[in-house]
């Protein structure tokens, strides 16, 4: 849970607040109602959401979310699972209070383990999930990013400062996401073609 949690604060830091939900939302789904967890999760969700719809104007939205998301988290300890939930709360009482804020001023960031985590802190199993994360919601193949990373994990890359960049690349570089991702599809592709044509030479 906890790298699903650190993928998803790197997601939403990156300023994808739609996307970020999809790296707790599977998790969330699994948990009973009621517990801390899921509190914690769907509290999380309901955070990201509240930004996204102020970012796109939709005021009533963003304040309906914001105070959901409020007593989603309310009664969990201020770190809970290591997240800053002080200062999540204080920002969801502010954009309850004036959603507006959001075209004064850029969203406050999510800090896990007292640091505002970004996409190039990531282990390449979080770099994976968040880069997953961005693809199913900009409906691309998330398989491509799930395959990169997992190379770079285990280490059966010949190009890991690459791949990681591109996977770093892919999440925080919106306008030339489309292009990242045929970039790290050939990438993947030609090393699986290569795994291949190896495991063939001894059959």
């Amino acid at each position: 849970m906890h790298q699903r949690l650190r993928a998803g604060a790197a997601v939403y830091n990156a300023g994808e607040y739609h996307a970020a939900h999809d790296a707790w939302e599977e998790r969330w789904l699994d948990l009973q109602d009621g517990t801390d967890d899921e509190r914690l999760l769907h509290g999380l969700i309901q955070y990201t959401a509240a930004v996204h719809h102020a970012t796109n104007r939709n005021w009533a939205g963003a304040v309906g979310l914001a105070e959901s998301a409020l007593d989603y988290l309310a009664e969990l300890p201020a770190d809970y699972r290591g997240v800053d939930l002080v200062r999540a709360r204080e920002y969801l009482d502010l954009l309850a209070a004036d959603p507006e804020r959001i075209e004064r001023a850029p969203a406050w960031p999510l800090a896990i383990d007292g640091a505002v985590i970004s996409v190039g802190e990531l282990s390449a199993t979080e770099l994976g999930i968040a880069a997953a994360t961005v693809a199913e919601d900009d409906e691309l193949d998330e398989s491509v990013c799930e395959r990169a990373a997992e190379r770079v994990a285990d280490g059966t890359t010949e190009n890991e400062g690459r791949l990681k960049a591109l996977l770093e690349d892919f999440v925080t570089s919106a306008e030339s996401r489309g292009i990242v991702h045929q970039r790290l599809r050939g990438h993947v592709e030609r090393e699986e073609a290569r795994d291949r044509d190896v495991e063939g030479l001894f059959e």
